[in-house]
């Protein structure tokens, strides 16, 4: 298990510096050997991450969302050409959509364990302890918290206010499904 995460570790180092390096976009053929050695390790990272923690916690379809919401995410940054304006601007729209939806995607992924290894120390009801509807709920709020920041961002209204009105939002929308909806086991 050290291995694989030492080995995961090392991944994420490679594909971070080859994203800061700048030498992703020299080529502009799609298989070029910097890029095959980028996608080869976002997507090596990716499996050595999430798949051992999708088989230790017993997380159905955490592999494939972690894999492919990383995956994304590190190739809209590293070959997107970025937004030059604001969400709203028509050409820019595909762009800052993607971005927001990799970011989802990635952070839903990410939360996802955390959430559900803390749903199983703190809930006192042992149908709420395993309950993967909820830890998977409250993943994507999470996920959605941070693609709302992000849109804020782009549309340059982000402020401590406007986060602080966020997560207001989405404490207010968990506590009520928590009293509302039945956990399943």
């Amino acid at each position: 298990m050290l291995l694989l995460a030492v080995a995961a570790g090392l991944c994420w180092a490679c594909a971070v510096a080859l994203l800061l390096s700048g030498d992703l976009r020299a080529s502009d053929a799609l298989f070029s050997p910097p890029r095959v050695l980028f996608y080869a390790l976002v997507l090596c990272a990716g499996l050595l991450t999430f798949v051992p923690a999708q088989r230790l916690l017993r997380l159905p379809g955490l592999a494939f969302e972690g894999v492919a919401g990383t995956s994304l995410l590190f190739y809209t940054l590293a070959f997107v050409p970025p937004p030059t304006s604001w969400l709203l601007e028509l050409p820019e729209m595909p762009v800052y959509l993607l971005f927001i939806a990799a970011l989802f995607w990635s952070v839903s992924a990410i939360a996802l364990p955390l959430v559900h290894s803390l749903g199983r120390r703190y809930f006192r009801q042992r149908a709420r302890q395993f309950d993967l509807r909820r830890a998977r709920r409250q993943a994507h709020e999470v996920g959605a918290l941070m693609a709302a920041v992000a849109v804020l961002a782009a549309l340059r209204l982000f402020t401590v206010f406007s986060l602080g009105l966020l997560v207001l939002i989405l404490v207010v929308v968990e506590l009520l499904f928590l009293s509302f909806v039945e956990a399943e086991t």
